[in-house]
């Protein structure tokens, strides 16, 4: 790892001290070239063939960037416009019905509880809220899906690894993978789960309106593919008598711009060219576990988490410490309706970021 070298690909860093990766992470210098660079093309050349070959080319290498941080075959994984996004696909192509639960976790983002909620009211199931500790164990014979975080927004905690065996039962998990994947290392097969969505635009450093959803291949047949248009298809001319592809690609979002996948192909190549993921996964984490400790220390307690990138800890008023660190050009967030304040940590960072923070609670 080469944190310096890293640190300078993200220009936002030259005087911010950005910890907000968890909404949205940084933008490499590299990424908004290959947007620039790809947008004069259009510009100069027309959006005709070329333009769309560029297109398809760069999907394929971010489709094969996101298949590698969840330990997939790209041909597993559809590309989406965000973690929701893939979460509602699976919620609409499962055949659910009234007689099934799903089994959700009391610390779920809106981005999984809006779906869910809409799903309950559409088909008339029943979703089933427990503790975050608690959703392998809650499971029924009425349980047609888990639906939870792998690593949970608000404090960090990592989903039971008991999920595996709930898999393995034949109960398919859905996990949300907005704050795991890129953050933390991420084995779709030792996770067991059915599905996994996530995000391109918080820890993989890609711009909003990008993610992806892996689905295992024993539910490929099983579970619908919504709405699939053009780029779905296996043979667009074939008129009503076209099929979708018969791997992933039937999920894809139907449109995805060339300028859009050039920025989260180029975010992505950069931790590799700066010593590699495995070591930036390190790095994010340590640097991490010494915030949580140094919060100890300035008389805060760090919400129970895992071994991953976000800390959070309770302040009286979270949006207020939210706008001072702001007025020193430091970029945090509060969770609304917790009372919590969340710093999120990346490779990028150094004990600079987390020492100009930590000053605000002195």
């Amino acid at each position: 790892m080469e944190p310096a070298s890293l640190r300078d690909a993200f220009p936002v860093l030259d005087e911010v001290a950005y910890l907000n990766a968890g909404t949205c992470g940084p933008v490499p210098a590299a990424a908004a070239a290959a947007v620039q660079d790809t947008l004069r093309i259009a510009a100069t050349d027309g959006r005709w063939s070329p333009y769309f070959e560029r297109m398809i080319d760069l999907q394929a290498r971010q489709r094969a960037l996101y298949a590698a941080r969840i330990g997939a075959r790209p041909q597993d994984v559809a590309l989406t416009t965000s973690t929701s996004d893939g979460i509602v696909r699976v919620l609409a192509g499962l055949d659910l019905g009234p007689e099934d639960e799903i089994v959700t976790s009391d610390e779920e983002h809106p981005g999984l509880l809006g779906p869910l909620a809409a799903t309950a009211r559409r088909v008339g199931l029943r979703v089933r809220t427990v503790p975050f500790e608690a959703v392998a164990e809650a499971v029924t014979s009425a349980t047609a899906l888990v639906a939870c975080s792998h690593v949970s927004w608000v404090g960090g905690k990592v989903a039971p690894a008991a999920l595996a065996e709930v898999a393995a039962s034949g109960v398919p998990v859905l996990l949300d993978g907005a704050q795991g994947a890129g953050a933390i290392e991420v084995d779709v097969a030792a996770l067991g789960c059915a599905f996994y969505a996530g995000s391109g635009q918080k820890w993989l450093c890609g711009p909003v309106g990008t993610g992806f959803l892996y689905v295992h291949p024993d539910w490929r047949e099983r579970l619908a593919a919504i709405g699939p248009t053009y780029m779905n298809l296996e043979q667009p001319s074939a008129g009503l008598e076209a099929r979708p592809h018969a791997d992933a690609r039937r999920y894809d979002t139907p449109a995805l711009s060339a300028e859009a996948s050039a920025h989260a192909v180029a975010a992505g190549e950069v931790l590799v060219e700066h010593g590699g993921w495995d070591a930036a996964l390190r790095r994010a984490r340590d640097l991490a576990e010494r915030f949580a400790a140094a919060l100890v220390q300035h008389g805060r307690e760090p919400e129970p988490r895992g071994p991953t990138t976000l800390v959070s800890w309770r302040e009286d008023d979270a949006p207020g410490f939210v706008r001072r660190a702001a007025a020193h050009r430091i970029v945090i967030r509060d969770l609304p309706g917790r009372g919590l304040v969340r710093a999120s940590i990346g490779a990028w960072n150094d004990e600079r970021d987390l020492d100009r923070l930590l000053a605000l609670l002195a």
